[in-house]
């Protein structure tokens, strides 16, 4: 492990001094000393995002910092004004694009608090049965559409417990269902413009842009909300037919993944491979277990110990991990049957299945096994378990860890583990911190779901739906700002209970807010100080006079490239004002240009870098080899098929 971490470190090292003899070039060749400087901190952040030195939102909050640090230290840069005017530094957070984001998240999350999903999978089950080929349109179709209304990563994560629930009542694998789920729910962010952060964002980039265009060059009209709908719509059907067609031979199929009639046990058994029973164990005298803490039995002991009882009368309690152990405990473990062979054999203990001091404590209708995700956005990612006192603070005793492909069991460590966007927890959990987890979405996804838990708001779907529905009606049939029109749905949704404003806040992903506002003036200094200008003119000089179709397929690799190593935002931002320039000099529609980038920045299944790809990698059980595999297609399919839409109906 040190010399992969020492090869990584060594890979930024070589790659910093690559992008500081760049910036060095680009300064010897740029005409203007604002370019230079722009050019510098766009490779800057370029590295920052490309090598995840920092996570995207402190990367981006810092080029902001350091193009509002310009309104100090400009005259000792050679520049006669700031880069960004101190006073325009914060627009991005009063945006309409940001705002926009934040009302799409509550309305979602109004609509899960309904128990719309649990509809929604009953209704899957009902129509596509037990067929693969039925079910993965049913379900790809269905997150298609709602991810062209909410954040695609918020869509994937809805839908996950749904094809949990889907896959254990069919017998399907998961490999073979979430991965046509997750990039449909990118697709479907190309449906509307309020599908995805980038198309949102565009509207507003477009107005930025018209106000540096040349006199003589006419004024580029926004987009409506359904503009790009027939795009979106031929990149969702391409999609779901690629996995319907060519599915078995792209997809991974772990058939262990099935659940179909097991117990959760059982499941946890083949699924992951290990061996795991319920045990109740009396610790005897002169057990060498006496006098040591939890945590120093269960590494010593490859063992999770979930309950102990002090002597025959003693009430049964949860134990945390400097709980002391002493003679005559009952203790309530779990772990493999050769665990509990070793521990008779050198402990001097005493083990049965049979449950009699915990039979109410440890019964399956109060807890058992369970699966939880580690979303993209959770605090708890570069952290372990013993530092997060993952069972102290959130109920969750770990068994194992799945990610990549391969599960870290007892023994190997699970708990000094530093937890990744993607990692599947294996854990025992009572039912109500279960459904605690379930609440915190910014840091779990649960993909457990049958299990007793807090009933959702069923009556309150009405009020949902029809806040919902006006949201709706107004962006379609008023002139009201689309983030108005969004956050009437939203703000509804909080005065009539759908939703409390503690839960409207946990629904907002502020990572994604302090990017995209964050990022906002980088944009606009490229512009203003004609970074986009000199760039597009150097592409068109390299090009050359090819056709206009050419150039436009060139921008949509480069944006398609720019998203795998970096946030679409981020590649939006930085690629529009170039396309509008390249455009303009082309003689081409500088508008649709503007549109290719916006839709290109979905193009990301070839590597997992993208959040919802992030998201089901654990519970798919997939590895980079599987998304290069199926991914590496669609990304073909993607670009030809986009390109051609955009030319038919732009």
């Amino acid at each position: 492990m040190a010399t992969a971490l020492e090869n990584l470190n060594m890979k930024k090292v070589i790659a910093a001094v690559v992008f500081i003899l760049l910036g060095l070039y680009l300064s010897s060749i740029v005409p203007s000393i604002e370019i230079a400087w722009v050019s510098a901190i766009l490779l800057l952040t370029i590295f920052l995002f490309a090598f995840e030195i920092v996570e995207v939102d402190v990367a981006a909050v810092t080029v902001m910092v350091v193009l509002g640090l310009t309104g100090l230290f400009f005259t000792y840069m050679g520049l006669s004004a700031p880069l960004v005017e101190p006073k325009n530094l914060f627009n991005g957070f009063a945006g309409n694009a940001v705002m926009s984001i934040v009302a799409v998240m509550i309305i979602g999350a109004g609509l899960d608090k309904t128990g719309l999903m649990t509809k929604v999978a009953g209704f899957i089950l009902k129509v596509g049965g037990n067929s693969e080929a039925r079910v993965i349109p049913i379900v790809s179709g269905t997150v298609g559409i709602i991810s062209s209304f909410m954040q695609n990563v918020g869509a994937a994560a809805l839908f996950l417990p749904v094809v949990s629930r889907i896959s254990s009542r069919t017998g399907l694998p998961m490999s073979r269902l979430l991965m046509p789920m997750g990039f449909t729910a990118i697709l479907g962010g190309t449906v509307t413009m309020v599908g995805s952060s980038p198309l949102i964002l565009l509207n507003d980039l477009i107005l930025t842009s018209n106000s540096a265009l040349p006199k003589d060059v006419t004024p580029m009209e926004t987009f409506s909300i359904f503009s790009v709908t027939p795009i979106g719509l031929a990149l969702i059907s391409v999609g779901i037919l690629y996995f319907v067609i060519a599915g078995r031979f792209v997809l991974p199929k772990n058939k262990s993944e099935s659940t179909d009639g097991q117990s959760a046990v059982n499941y946890i058994k083949d699924t992951y491979g290990a061996d795991y029973n319920v045990y109740e164990i009396k610790v005897l005298e002169d057990s060498p277990m006496v006098g040591k803490n939890v945590l120093e039995v269960e590494r010593e002991y490859k063992m999770r110990l979930v309950a102990i009882c002090a002597g025959q009368r003693g009430e049964p309690i949860w134990p945390h991990r400097e709980t002391q152990i002493t003679a005559g405990q009952t203790l309530g473990v779990i772990c493999a049957n050769r665990a509990v062979n070793a521990l008779e054999a050198s402990a001097n203990i005493e083990a049965t299945t049979e449950l009699t001091t915990f039979s109410d404590l440890l019964v399956a209708s109060k807890g058992g096994i369970a699966e939880v995700v580690i979303p993209p956005s959770s605090s708890l990612i570069g952290k372990t378990s013993v530092e997060v006192w993952m069972r102290k603070t959130y109920g969750l005793a770990v068994l194992a860890i799945h990610r990549g492909g391969e599960t870290y069991r007892e023994g190997d460590g699970v708990r000094d583990l530093p937890l990744q966007a993607g990692d599947t927890l294996v854990g025992h959990i009572m039912w109500d911190a279960l459904d605690r987890l379930s609440k915190d979405t910014k840091n779990f996804v649960v993909v457990t779901t049958e299990y007793p838990h807090e009933e959702t708001r069923p009556h309150k779907l009405g009020f949902a739906v029809l806040f919902f529905a006006i949201a709706l009606s107004l962006v379609l049939f008023s002139d009201l700002r689309l983030s108005i029109s969004l956050l009437v749905g939203a703000m509804g949704m909080v005065l009539s209970g759908v939703l409390s404003m503690d839960e409207a806040y946990e629904a907002v992903s502020w990572k994604t807010v302090f990017l995209l506002a964050s990022l906002i003036p980088l944009g606009f200094a490229v512009e203003s100080s004609g970074t986009a200008a000199w760039i597009a003119d150097a592409t068109l000089a390299l090009m050359g006079d090819a056709p206009i179709w050419v150039i436009q397929a060139a921008i949509a690799v480069l944006a398609t490239f720019f998203t795998l190593v970096m946030s679409n935002v981020g590649a939006t931002v930085l690629l529009v004002p170039l396309a509008v320039n390249i455009a303009i000099g082309a003689g081409a529609d500088p508008a649709v240009f503007a549109l290719t980038v916006a839709i290109a920045t979905s193009n990301s299944f070839l590597i997992p870098t993208h959040q919802v790809n992030a998201l089901i990698m654990g519970p798919g059980g997939y590895r980079v080899p599987d998304f290069i595999k199926a991914g590496g297609i669609m990304t073909i399919l993607f670009l030809v098929v986009s390109l051609t839409m955009l030319n038919i109906v732009f």
